[in-house]
């Protein structure tokens, strides 16, 4: 049988009342009990938890072993003992000295000294070499495996890899302050009054390391990659965007166009060999596509090989066609 579903309408007044419900939540967590403070409490808790938690916020992230943050972990991200982010202690008077920074589960009768994020494979966990998942392993020590009859199992190990292609185990957790991230180069994002926000510095944060084009991911391209000229082996949308795209080239130099020569103009040579003659049939095409490459190497004297080899890491190469021998 479906679920009934609820529609809920409100006036302004009412739906104030759940935004300011949803803020309280951000800001208190857990801290109240599951009893809400009355107005003049939770005056006195931002009173004494705001400046502390402004000054001395953790960020927590997984990191990979080139140094990119492959998860950075925010409040609802689970932990090995399938607590929340939010349920450990985030919040400190005096930042510990000692390193690497313990945040305990608070949950009652979790056994988590510290906060240690696993990955999920797809939507199901991942599993140890002992084949049992890592939901069926303790939560303290070097998380052995807790199904009866499973003696094999030393602690939890798994083959799986991550986005980034390096395996969990060269993976660690990095719980730091500020000035120790703003040191690794990566992004510190707004200060905020919220809760448990470990490593969520902005929109970008939800996505995994290796699609994050920020300092804390793989990064943006180069401008060589961003710059380069639309040739006819790239995506079919670039190519039937250049004159758009040359139009805002165009449109950005303040000092106008000094003639043929200029750079607005570099591939243009490109641009209208790429496009067919009339009566040009497929054959005809790409043999006169070839001999023009060909040309255009023996005039620059570099040879096939030795262009592939001087290629940089995000240029982009069109593919050799070799000339067709029309059937019979």
């Amino acid at each position: 049988m479906a679920e009934q579903q609820y529609h809920l309408k409100f006036d302004a007044s009412k739906g104030q009342a759940v935004d300011d419900y949803v803020e309280y939540k951000r800001i208190v967590g857990d801290d109240d009990g599951g009893k809400m403070f009355t107005p003049e409490e939770f005056e006195e808790y931002k009173k004494k938890v705001l400046p502390m938690r402004m000054k001395n916020r953790l960020y927590t992230a997984f990191t990979s072993p080139t140094g990119m943050d492959c998860k950075l972990v925010g409040p609802e991200t689970p932990c090995f003992c399938k607590h929340r982010y939010k349920q450990h202690k985030t919040d400190f008077d005096v930042v510990p000295s000692e390193r690497p920074i313990k945040l305990p589960c608070r949950s009652s009768g979790c056994k988590c000294a510290s906060y240690h994020y696993v990955p999920l494979n797809g939507s199901q966990p991942i599993r140890c070499h002992c084949k049992h998942t890592a939901d069926e392993h303790k939560e303290f020590g070097k998380f052995v495996c807790s199904k009866a009859g499973c003696t094999k199992c030393t602690g939890f190990k798994s083959s799986f890899s991550c986005g980034c292609g390096s395996p969990l185990s060269d993976h660690r957790m990095i719980v730091e302050t500020g000035e120790e991230r703003e040191a690794r180069g990566h992004p510190l994002g707004e200060a905020t009054p919220y809760a448990a926000m470990g490593g969520i510095t902005g929109f970008s944060s939800m996505a995994d390391g290796y699609m994050r084009l920020d300092p804390s991911g793989k990064g943006a391209p180069n401008k060589g990659f961003l710059e380069q000229s639309v040739t006819s082996s790239d995506n079919p949308f670039l190519r039937s965007n250049v004159q758009a795209i040359k139009q805002h080239q165009m449109r950005k130099k303040a000092s106008g166009l000094t003639g043929p020569d200029d750079e607005i103009f570099d591939d243009q040579a490109e641009r209208v060999s790429s496009r067919r003659r009339p009566g040009e049939d497929d054959m005809a095409y790409y043999e006169r596509r070839y001999q023009e490459r060909k040309r255009n190497e023996t005039t620059r004297g570099v040879a096939p090989e030795a262009e592939m080899s001087r290629l940089e890491i995000g240029s982009r190469k069109a593919i050799e066609q070799k000339p067709r021998t029309p059937k019979k």
